[in-house]
């Protein structure tokens, strides 16, 4: 019982250091056309389904639904088709923030990512600048989808610690994000 006691004392410390943040833009991304933001890479010679098929993205981040809302960043990296249904992706993206209160801070995803699902759940595996050591989710909705134009609302939870108190009480912020692994 008194470890028990103090096991959720350290834990309370702990989250005391981390943050919760939560973020909620649109990714506009365009597949054709004289500027494509994602594009065909490589291509596996094995079958002539896109399995395999690796793509570069450049997607811009817009805090509206529309075309024309506030640029707030881009989101950059791999996204590859797996599965012989190709329905299925794995996305390697770092959402870099240009503008507003997280400038020159990013996020990192790294997980499956079901295309075709209308509502989908990836992963949020790191961070830098203000999202240090970042964990979360991000759920993900497709708005419009068609053969050039793509476009995705996100709504994403990351915990993450205070980059002031990380220098501060770098020992706890290390032994914390430890436990909660």
């Amino acid at each position: 019982m008194k470890g028990t006691l103090v096991s959720t004392r350290f834990l309370m410390v702990c989250l005391s250091k981390m943050t919760v943040t939560h973020l909620h833009f649109f990714l506009h991304e365009t597949l054709g056309g004289k500027n494509p933001l994602a594009v065909e890479v490589a291509q596996a010679n094995i079958s002539s389904l896109p399995f395999g098929t690796l793509y570069a993205i450049d997607d811009i981040l817009n805090i509206g639904l529309e075309d024309n809302s506030e640029v707030i960043g881009n989101a950059q990296g791999l996204a590859l088709t797996v599965g012989g249904n190709t329905t299925t992706g794995v996305m390697y993206v770092d959402f870099g923030f240009t503008k507003g209160k997280f400038k020159g801070s990013s996020i990192s995803l790294f997980s499956r990512n079901p295309i075709t699902n209308t509502e989908r759940e990836v992963v949020v595996v790191g961070g830098r600048g203000k999202f240090r050591i970042a964990k979360g989710f991000a759920l993900l909705k497709t708005y419009f989808l068609n053969a050039t134009t793509v476009i995705v609302d996100f709504n994403v939870t990351v915990i993450h610690t205070d980059p002031i108190l990380e220098t501060q009480f770098s020992w706890i912020v290390w032994l914390c994000t430890t436990l909660l692994e």
